[in-house]
């Protein structure tokens, strides 16, 4: 009889959303099996997303330099190694890390199942039914290896202190409830237009503090919203760290299909979707929210949605239906949600 593993190498390598979503599964795994260490092999950039998770690691790894190409994959492994690590879970399951699981023969190696076929049959509308959770897919992978977890009863971290760059770009407001809005996601046809969103703001900032997020690049952008000094432009102001925090203390966030949406249900805050040409059957919504907090085109209008899993396929006609999607929707999900 194997001895239980008392080490795991996690493998997540991007992107941010998916990395995201791990933590409230390997949150669970710490809760359950707390004598059990993982090491998260991800991209630097994403350390602090598991920050406070008990019995934890993160090893940064360095795809651009260090450890690019197979000759860089073999040198990973040889640093990895010298952890000793005892299984490793895949959470990401491409040709990097299959060239891993080579260099980790004779090591236990189990690799999510994406559901592929699954995924196809629901975009082109041979099938459309929710599918399995990605975080039940992660999930998964941890019971092949001899882990099984209970996501139905999450727990999260406490909120974190507001940052002092916070409470002064704050200073002459009333502490009122606190949305986030994050307009933008990697592509166009999951984004929701700029005018359409300034009306939501409007009807939301009457009467509470909205944060914007975005990238530096989108500063710009995101000034046609602010409308009045209760609404504060943050994209590109904060290190991800204080931006972490900043988002622990939000009532709501507002966001696309997009890494927003995950970051704030990590960390246990609630969280309106907005959707465009993708859709959550795909097993991609944000952790722990109710099905109502997905707000998606009318299907009778637009019949092939989802149109793709990522958002990168749409016929033209579909590339701005998320548009189609009325502010005032927007603005009393999110008021209903304030009040629960």
């Amino acid at each position: 009889m194997s001895k239980t593993p008392k080490h795991i190498l996690v493998i997540r390598l991007s992107a941010m959303g998916d990395v995201a979503m791990t933590v409230p599964v390997l949150r669970a795994f710490t809760q359950r099996f707390p004598d059990v260490k993982l090491t998260v092999l991800t991209r630097p950039f994403f350390a602090p997303f598991f920050r406070d998770l008990n019995n934890v690691e993160v090893f940064a790894i360095d795809l651009k330099k260090k450890h690019k190409g197979v000759l860089g994959l073999y040198k990973l492994s040889k640093q990895l190694k010298t952890l000793d690590i005892d299984v490793v879970a895949d959470l990401h399951n491409v040709l990097r890390t299959k060239i891993l699981k080579v260099f980790f023969f004779g090591k236990k190696f189990k690799q999510i199942d994406k559901g592929r076929n699954q995924k196809k049959a629901l975009v082109n509308g041979k099938y459309f039914k929710p599918l399995k959770t990605t975080h039940q897919r992660y999930a998964d992978v941890f019971k092949a290896l001899g882990f099984t977890l209970d996501l139905s009863r999450p727990t999260f971290s406490k909120k974190q202190p507001i940052p002092q760059a916070v409470l002064n770009l704050v200073a002459n407001q009333n502490r009122k409830q606190w949305i986030g809005i994050a307009p933008f996601a990697q592509y166009a046809s999951k984004s929701y237009p700029l005018d359409k969103m300034k009306e939501v703001v409007k009807g939301l900032s009457q009467d509470h503090i909205v944060f914007l997020f975005g990238g530096k690049a989108d500063q710009k952008q995101l000034n046609a919203l602010v409308i009045n000094n209760q609404v504060f432009n943050i994209a590109g102001q904060y290190n991800l760290n204080q931006e972490l925090d900043l988002i622990s203390n939000l009532d709501v966030m507002v966001s696309m299909d997009s890494g927003n949406a995950h970051l704030a249900a990590m960390l246990g805050v609630k969280v309106v979707t907005i959707w465009g040409v993708t859709h959550p059957y795909a097993g991609f919504g944000a952790f722990n929210q109710p099905e109502i907090n997905n707000l998606i085109p009318d299907k009778t209008l637009y019949p092939k949605l989802p149109t793709s899993i990522y958002g990168n396929k749409y016929p033209e006609d579909y590339k701005n239906i998320a548009g189609t999607i009325q502010s005032d929707q927007i603005v009393n999900r999110v008021l209903a949600v304030l009040k629960t």
